[in-house]
């Protein structure tokens, strides 16, 4: 699921894929920017903003955002995804990226494009992460339900769902309880900057310090299954907007 760590980790390959290389092929599938072609242009950086990415290129930025099912894929992953799933493919004399499913997908002015992400809190692997401002975003509703809290990028950048659900558990909170139960609010962000930062740079992101399949998250996608500190059953809410995940007994 694509959270924080996750693009942050889609930026580096684009990168290493494009920085500083001329675009011999530059094809946007999307009929708002379908005429426009940076081809001959070359790509001065990669940047990525909580869930947002930027590709800038000349007075261009490429913004877009995974969503739930987004992905850039680079080389021969390409040739395994049906056509029409693509919404933009990037060529330079030695690479190939595309992007597919893609949430968002737009063509902005580059000298305004951080527009589109204003409304951002503190990115959590960002160079402007400040707990200070996390923490007091984060409380500034103390009857707010803490796993929205958790995910309202406006609080703080990069938190999805799997993390919101695995913090409550680290901190014995329901998903469901208010924010201003939360004892250490600096705490709790710190934390969520650790478990993104930790993950940044691999794929099977662990929130338990142990990478083995199964035994990767505390209670995320575990329904039904044992707590692993205190053996009762997790349970789980399908109800709301994201599924929510806990242990009856830990979490309070």
């Amino acid at each position: 699921m694509p959270e924080g760590d996750t693009v942050y980790r889609t930026a580096e390959m684009l990168r290493a894929a494009l920085s500083g290389k001329t675009l011999t092929r530059c094809d946007v599938r999307i009929p708002r920017f379908a005429t426009v072609d940076l081809t001959g242009c070359v790509v001065d950086e990669v940047l990525s903003r909580g869930k947002h990415l930027f590709i800038r290129v000349a007075d261009a930025s490429i913004h877009s955002h995974l969503k739930m099912d987004g992905a850039w894929l680079s080389g021969g992953r390409i040739r395994r995804v049906p056509a029409h799933k693509i919404r933009i493919i990037l060529e330079t004399p030695d690479s190939r990226v595309a992007g597919v499913d893609l949430g968002v997908l737009e063509i902005l002015q580059r000298d305004r494009d951080m527009e589109a992400v204003a409304h951002l809190g503190p990115d959590l692997l960002g160079d402007d992460w400040d707990p200070h401002l996390a923490a007091a975003n984060l409380v500034a509703d103390p009857r707010r339900p803490l796993a929205e809290a958790l995910l309202d990028q406006r609080v703080m950048a990069g938190v999805g769902n799997v993390y919101a659900n695995e913090l409550c558990f680290v901190f014995g909170r329901l998903p469901s309880s208010e924010v201003g139960r939360v004892a250490d609010p600096m705490r709790l962000v710190q934390r969520a900057r650790d478990m993104l930062w930790l993950n940044r740079l691999r794929a099977n992101r662990t929130t338990t310090g142990d990478t083995r399949p199964g035994r990767d998250l505390w209670v995320y996608g575990r329904v039904g299954r044992p707590c692993r500190r205190c053996g009762t059953a997790i349970r789980s809410d399908t109800t709301g907007d994201r599924v929510s995940y806990w242990c009856p007994v830990c979490q309070t």
